[in-house]
């Protein structure tokens, strides 16, 4: 039996989307149950993602969330008092256009590259369906984007890869200090693959789904706490976790 301890409320679960909140099968009924949980406790739901910019405004305009921090970190999406949906980029203008030269020339120098279908929906990276590849292809593809200075991680579907500095745990902690002024120790995040790793190395209070552990031989950096068994699995693993935490700040 899992057990993690809180001293202050927690107000903010983070937590990364494919194969932590979906399964193979997508998003299932215990999503909902996830929102309606986090509701009742008065929290946020902030979902930290490598998925597109234009996901992000999916997720906020078809459900109750009102910040998702997309593209890796490389976007923060949030909605005003008015309901409409702002974003904040975490690179610069000409990191922007020199991703999108980059990508350009990866297509000429490898066509094999099979770009994700969400890329045209991308502002701050791009991302490959590397499992639509061969391998070798992957691996040329890589070894481009390290001579372009390009930065790159895999996830359980994409290989993404964008300029500047940025990551999951940046565009948490730029939320943090500068958009809700408040504690690391106010939030928790759940993940279950490499691109979560800069969560799990910085962010203290970080849990894997027991399904990490298929790729936990990849991760350097591993959370502080990793749930174990099919009932720990993705969402299941994220509502059992929050279930526990909140009976415990009940009691106190």
């Amino acid at each position: 039996m899992f057990l993690i301890r809180f001293s202050p409320k927690l107000k903010y679960i983070f937590s990364d989307f494919d194969g932590t909140l979906t399964d193979l099968n997508g998003l299932g009924p215990i999503f909902f149950e996830i929102l309606e949980l986090i509701k009742q406790q008065q929290a946020q739901l902030i979902i930290v993602s490598g998925r597109s910019l234009s996901w992000g405004h999916f997720l906020l305009t078809h459900f109750p969330i009102q910040t998702a921090i997309m593209e890796g970190g490389g976007v923060i999406l949030t909605r005003d008092q008015r309901g409409h949906i702002l974003e904040h980029l975490m690179v610069s203008e000409n990191e922007v256009i020199k991703l999108e030269e980059s990508t350009k020339e990866l297509k000429l120098m490898l066509p094999q590259s099979v770009l994700s279908v969400d890329s045209f929906g991308r502002k701050t990276d791009r991302a490959i369906e590397f499992k639509d590849m061969a391998q070798v292809d992957v691996e040329r593809a890589e070894k481009f984007l390290k001579q372009k200075g390009l930065n790159y991680s895999v996830s359980n579907v994409h290989l993404n890869f964008w300029c500047g500095e940025v990551s999951k745990y940046k565009g948490v902690k730029h939320f943090l200090d500068h958009m809700v002024m408040a504690s690391e120790q106010e939030g928790i995040f759940f993940g279950d693959a490499p691109n979560d790793e800069s969560m799990f190395q910085h962010f203290k209070n970080s849990v894997g789904v027991s399904n990490i552990q298929e790729s936990i031989a990849r991760i350097k950096y591993r959370p502080a706490t990793i749930l174990h068994g099919e009932e720990n699995r993705s969402a299941y693993g994220v509502l059992n976790t929050l279930k526990q935490i909140f009976a415990q700040n009940s009691l106190r």
